[in-house]
């Protein structure tokens, strides 16, 4: 039997805000590459705990050419994520229905021009009442829209906040496509974002495409694989109904390293490292996630 996916579709929150350096602008509620392997398939019906362990750290906050904008900038924000998951019998659209909530604790802490602020806390929450699951042959597709609730804290005057301060809704639709004799899995999660507007700053984000993607080679209990994001800010943001900057402030991104999963008998261990490689308009550094998932 095949273990139970650790990655399944879909995880999102707050993991670093820094009103005064781009977060609005440049950043995003969900944290991109956070899925890889195994991203589409739903365990069988049950209850169930994923647990997300993430670290950022980012040494530059570019501008729209890639070039460093900001003196002196730094960027370390650590998540720990629960995820919990119930994955029901009931049948929709011939889909298995499944749910799921997100509680994500924050610590963020930023430099730049010398001045620091750090917060720790409650990030912003997310809910999916709705996860679809659809099995054809070795190809599985999820689809749901998860919804980020704004209960970070927020104040516009910090340097840091772990709160965007708006709602975000994200349609995600997730493939995997499983080897028959198991040998290898190649795994893309698209999604779409749609923020609502900051009313303490007047400041709406753009809307915005991305991608988690990986391919893995399995050796029993030991998966290796790569693993990245590509991310694309696709219409402009605005401050009091005005467009910011020359271009709307659009961000992009692209990260790439890689992946390591272990199963740990019934405990599926996953290890994720992407460097970025290109930002525009968005800081730049590193991601590691250390992942696992348990049943109730």
């Amino acid at each position: 039997m095949r273990p139970y996916p650790i990655f399944m579709f879909s995880i999102g929150c707050a993991l670093f805000a820094a009103d005064a350096h781009a977060t609005e602008g440049g950043g995003g509620a969900y944290p991109n590459g956070a899925e890889s392997l195994m991203v589409a398939p739903l365990p069988p019906p049950g209850t169930y705990l994923l647990n997300y362990t993430n670290y950022y750290t980012a040494d530059r906050l570019n501008d729209a050419e890639g070039n460093s904008m900001v003196p002196d900038f730094s960027l370390d924000a650590y998540a720990q994520v629960s995820r919990f998951v119930h994955v029901t019998d009931k049948k929709i659209l011939g889909a298995t229905w499944a749910m799921q909530a997100f509680v994500p604790l924050v610590s963020l802490t930023v430099h730049a021009g010398g001045a620091r602020d750090s917060r720790f806390g409650l990030g912003d929450m997310i809910v999916t009442p709705v996860v679809l699951g659809w099995k054809a042959g070795n190809t599985h597709i999820t689809a749901a829209v998860d919804t980020w609730v704004p209960t970070g804290k927020y104040n516009r005057e910090n340097l840091a906040n772990i709160g965007r301060n708006t709602w975000n809704f994200e349609p995600v639709l997730a493939m995997t496509y499983l080897d028959p004799a198991g040998k290898f899995d190649l795994s893309l999660k698209l999604m779409y974002d749609f923020s609502t507007k900051n009313k303490a700053t007047d400041y709406q984000s753009g809307q915005e495409f991305h991608t988690d993607f990986a391919a893995g080679v399995n050796l029993k209990k030991l998966t290796l694989g790569v693993n990245g994001y590509y991310y694309k800010q696709t219409t402009g943001d605005k401050q009091g109904g005005l467009r910011v900057g020359t271009d709307g402030f659009k961000g992009e991104a692209f990260a790439l390293g890689p992946v390591v999963r272990y199963q740990a008998g019934k405990i599926p261990i996953s290890f994720q490292w992407q460097h970025e490689f290109m930002a525009h308009n968005k800081p730049q550094g590193d991601k590691f996630w250390l992942k696992s998932i348990f049943r109730f």
